[in-house]
């Protein structure tokens, strides 16, 4: 079977569009992140208009073993098991102790306000704060004036 990459051609979008640049970039970034084999588990929860919530599966992680990070539009979630120190004899292991690293692209203007764990589910709470220079603005028309000469 044969794999074809399609690229799709984003002129016409960059025509009506101001500042939608980086959309094939966080179309790349996005298909690189599919590697991520779907673990942890995760939900993405809208909570208010600007407000969101990344809900993610971390059981057996304690919170020394989670690190989040936040630079400019990239979330990064991190877990690191340390090591047991009993070595147990598994008859079947499907408890996954693997460490994880799971990145998210954040939208303009999303920043982190804080996390929680608890029963083993971290949230990761979001929101959108739009600066006031960047906010819908009415702009009051006017009549011309004829230059008389």
């Amino acid at each position: 079977m044969r794999n074809f990459s399609i690229s799709p051609d984003l002129t016409p979008l960059y025509r009506s569009a101001i500042g939608f640049d980086r959309l094939a970039k966080l179309a790349e970034q996005t298909a690189a992140n599919n590697g991520n084999n779907g673990y942890p588990p995760y939900n993405i929860e809208l909570l208010g208009e600007n407000r969101y919530r990344i809900t993610m599966a971390v059981a057996g992680f304690a919170m020394e073993e989670l690190e989040i990070t936040s630079e400019g539009e990239k979330l990064l979630v991190k877990g690191n098991k340390n090591p047991t120190k009993d070595e147990r004899k598994y008859l079947h292991q499907g408890i996954a102790e693997r460490g994880f690293e799971r990145s998210f692209q954040l939208a303009d203007h999303v920043k982190v306000i804080g996390a929680e764990l608890e029963n083993g589910l971290l949230d990761i709470d979001l929101v959108r704060e739009i600066p006031e220079a960047m906010k819908a603005r009415k702009i009051e028309i006017t009549r011309s004036r004829l230059v008389e000469g």
